[in-house]
């Protein structure tokens, strides 16, 4: 719709959204073409030459009333044809225990996403206020209680595995926050106080999301790369690896390359996929930022099998 310069679509229901936001552009691409045809109309058909003296009747036609009608008639198809089915079949579709979703609980505050995995056991610990230590333990989780004792907690760091169901419950410590997925489409306040669940199906993976680019010894080698990584082995003559797959150009890499006459290399945004806040939250705002990272399941287990490793060794 309209070639809108929308970030990629990750997730089931993307298409949908995306289908609705194309057609409120038309509609505003209408009513702004519209009304501004009617404006430098009135401007000439009302001018002062044309009209020396002041009509206190105004139009007597009925057109206006027969635009405003049309534009809430294409405002009810647009709310009862598309937003409401829509919005019925996503809580109507809330996944259920056979399709196995992924469940973490994700809890904002001031300025970071907690994120909160129920391990093997797929239980949840209990947490509690007391136990809320912001360096070590910022969502208060009872390592005591049993259920806690598998849990995972990460800092801005949110995985999912693709194509797999994914309920997120949000929640706040502190004020109204927005959890924020542009390439997946969601959006949802969190409020403290309140657990509010929210689910969609990723269908891409980080990987598949990421756009690549080439640069070549033109480029100046500094040139806003440090949010770029290689997505392949770059070696010398001798076969040792200068830049390796998934690491950060820096312009030393750059320059050994090209003295070992590479020329070209393909490089990709390292995170593609963050969590934004949608929510003016405070001072801090502009830096409450997390990533998600969509894997394949096999690479989600490897992750989660991993952080099980290091939360047994702590």
């Amino acid at each position: 719709m309209l070639g809108l310069p929308l970030p990629p679509a990750a997730s089931t229901h993307a298409a949908q959204i995306d289908n609705l936001i194309g057609w409120v552009h038309w509609l505003m691409l209408a009513l702004f073409v519209g009304w501004g045809c009617y404006f430098f109309f009135a401007l000439i058909r009302f001018r002062r030459g044309r009209n020396p003296k002041a009509d206190y009747h105004g139009s007597q036609t009925h057109a206006s009333t027969w635009v405003e009608i049309a534009v809430a008639a294409i405002e009810v198809v647009l709310l009862v044809g598309f937003s409401i089915p829509f919005w019925v079949q996503k809580t109507s579709a809330f996944p259920t225990a056979a399709q196995n979703p992924v469940v973490v609980r994700v809890v904002a505050q001031q300025f970071a996403w907690n994120i909160h995995y129920p391990g093997p056991d797929g239980i949840f610990g209990k947490t509690a206020i007391d136990l809320v230590d912001e360096t070590g333990n910022p969502i208060g989780l009872d390592r005591s209680d049993p259920a806690a004792a598998d849990d995972v907690t990460t800092i801005n760091q949110l995985h999912l595995p693709v194509d797999r169901p994914a309920i997120l419950e949000l929640s706040s410590k502190d004020v109204i926050h927005s959890f924020f997925l542009p390439q997946f489409r969601v959006k949802q306040d969190t409020i403290p106080g309140m657990r509010i669940p929210i689910h969609f199906v990723p269908n891409k993976t980080t990987d598949q999301i990421r756009g690549e680019m080439t640069i070549t010894e033109h480029l100046p080698t500094t040139r806003n790369l440090d949010r770029y990584v290689a997505m392949r082995d770059y070696q010398d003559s001798a076969g040792n690896v200068i830049l390796a797959k998934g690491s950060y150009p820096n312009p030393d890499a750059i320059t050994n390359l090209i003295d070992n006459g590479v020329h070209e290399i393909s490089l990709s945004i390292d995170q593609p996929t963050e969590i934004a806040c949608a929510q003016l939250c405070g001072l801090g705002h502009y830096r409450m930022k997390g990533m998600l990272t969509v894997d394949t399941q096999q690479d989600f287990d490897a992750w989660m099998a991993a952080q099980e490793a290091a939360l047994q060794q702590s």
